[in-house]
């Protein structure tokens, strides 16, 4: 099956520099291969909010959406090597919930979105906690959420 079959199950991880995202990439990794499925992974780059000079913030924001481009390639490569996939990759400028929502009403082909929750004191995160709540009837497909302290083997398992 290609990533533009219709009947291709495409896992959705969003990508962000936090310790549970090798949780859930792993998850959607195993399910993708035990699916033939495919894997995309989005990551928004916030707006910059210097706006005293325009040239300044017109440089973080290049900066800004540079390092998302280069964190999405790396997770990229990760997800090849434990997959053999390549991942469809998704960048947005913005707000990290509401241009999520966008690329899930822009794209039919995505057919599950994966989430690592945080373990710690402050919960399970914010996209998280907007998703699950004020926002989960905006979104048409499941959405699964995986500890983020998962180890391999249990996901394994799972999968």
């Amino acid at each position: 099956m290609s990533d533009s079959d219709p009947t291709t199950r495409k896992f959705l991880v969003v990508v962000d520099n936090s310790s549970e995202l090798k949780a859930a990439l792993r998850f959607a990794g195993r399910r993708a291969l035990h699916t033939n499925g495919a894997i995309g992974l989005f990551h928004a780059v916030p707006q910059a909010e210097f706006h005293h000079f325009a040239a300044i913030g017109t440089l973080m924001e290049r900066e800004a959406r540079s390092a998302g481009e280069r964190l999405l390639q790396d997770v990229a490569g990760e997800v090849h090597r434990l997959t053999g996939i390549f991942p469809a990759l998704y960048i947005r400028e913005g707000d990290t919930a509401e241009q999520l929502i966008k690329v899930l009403a822009e794209d039919p082909t995505i057919s599950v979105l994966v989430l690592g929750a945080g373990t710690g004191t402050e919960g399970p995160g914010p996209l998280v906690s907007a998703l699950s709540g004020q926002l989960a009837g905006k979104i048409r497909i499941p959405v699964t959420i995986v500890p983020g302290d998962l180890d391999e083997a249990r996901i394994d398992a799972l999968t």
